[in-house]
């Protein structure tokens, strides 16, 4: 079996560097140290990773015009792409993975604009990535109308679309909407998706959700985090990382072993989400990449 091994999470790396969270969370680094986002870049691919995920995950018509920055969305973005595109280029392979994250706020899909309102604001930014991007990857889709919209935004661009959702930690069969993972199936086809991953979930969640996939006919893939629980105050815009506490046994061993687990059940994309860094990747490429 194959394995694609991904990049770990870029968020809470950039906060780890540069000291303290903003509310602007990885935009923050776009605007002020630029160069902090390529060297995480440059670090897990020498760690082994194949791919690079760009720092476009809250670079969103919504975080920004809520911040005064609307203005600066596509800069930001081609920015960000064009960070992934030279570290890929200087190692010499891998993939660039253009992210979309959700729109209204992480883990709260019923703040999400409907469907057909959210495929406006991918579209748009995707118009942007494809400049860049090998694939368009949505992250941390909570819920069904959520993954509709990114899938719907991301079609007819002419490149690969991945979809990556986001479990409910206490019970990884249902989205953190409370719908049942299956109920995501009928999308996959019907926009005629290349994988689909579980991110930004207990490992433990992810373990109980991939085997619900694999029956999906495409590749399957998890990256969890490592945070101990999402706080219920975390939930708007402006709300900071400070409230999300890491997980203090989830060392690259730990969470080598979860991603053990989740290849026996048929995933074959692996990688990390917040708090998994270079360190992890590290030790997934030493016991998987062969």
């Amino acid at each position: 079996m194959s394995i694609t091994l991904l990049d770990g999470g870029m968020g809470q790396e950039l906060i780890a560097r540069a000291g303290t969270a903003t509310a602007l969370w990885s935009v923050q680094a776009l605007l002020d140290q630029p160069e902090m986002v390529r060297a995480v870049h440059d670090d897990y691919f020498n760690a082994g990773a194949m791919a690079a995920t760009t720092n476009t995950y809250s670079v969103l018509p919504d975080r920004l015009e809520k911040h005064g920055i609307g203005d600066q969305l596509e800069t930001l973005q081609r920015l960000a792409c064009q960070q992934a595109v030279d570290a890929r280029d200087a190692h010499g392979s891998g993939l660039v993975l253009g992210s979309l994250g959700p729109q209204g706020f992480s883990y709260q899909p019923d703040l999400s604009p409907p469907a057909e309102q959210a495929a406006e604001a991918y579209a748009m930014i995707c118009k942007i990535q494809v400049d860049y991007v090998d694939v368009l990857m949505a992250e941390t889709m909570a819920s069904v109308d959520q993954a509709r919209g990114a899938l719907m935004g991301m079609s007819g661009h002419g490149k690969p679309i991945w979809i990556s959702i986001t479990v409910d930690d206490e019970d990884g069969s249902k989205l953190r909407s409370g719908e049942p993972v299956v109920d995501l199936l009928p999308l996959l086809g019907e926009y005629d998706v290349a994988a689909v991953n579980v991110n930004c979930s207990l490992p433990e969640a992810v373990t109980t959700a991939i085997p619900l996939l694999t029956g999906s006919g495409i590749p399957v893939g998890g990256y969890a985090n490592g945070f101990t629980k999402i706080h219920s105050d975390f939930n708007t815009i402006g709300a900071t990382v400070d409230l999300l506490k890491a997980r203090t046994d989830l060392g690259p061993d730990a969470y080598a072993d979860f991603a053990q687990g989740w290849i026996n059940a048929g995933a074959t994309i692996i990688g990390g989400c917040c708090e998994v860094g270079p360190a992890h990747i590290t030790e997934l490429k030493n016991r998987f990449i062969k």
